[in-house]
């Protein structure tokens, strides 16, 4: 794990990363599965910001419908888009 990012920061993650809508729901999941292990402070930060967002704003920027209006999102949006 990249130092600065603890095992409660990664807890935390995975319960927000729980979702009403069965896609991303899956999307984060797989995310998780894959890169967890590799996540930095930035991306976490990121992340997090993303999981702001309601269910179908989520979906729609990670399925390219609609465009991520802030450019700091987008190499986050395509590591979401590539799990």
């Amino acid at each position: 794990m990249t130092p600065g990012v603890t095992d409660e920061d990664l807890r935390r993650l995975r319960w927000r990363c729980r979702r009403g809508m069965l896609e991303n729901d899956v999307v984060l999941t797989r995310f998780l599965d894959q890169r967890a292990a590799t996540l930095n402070q930035e991306t976490l930060g990121l992340l997090n910001e993303l999981l702001e967002l309601g269910d179908n704003e989520l979906w729609d920027l990670i399925c390219g419908r609609s465009d991520c209006p802030d450019a700091r999102l987008i190499p986050t949006l395509q590591l979401l888009r590539e799990a």
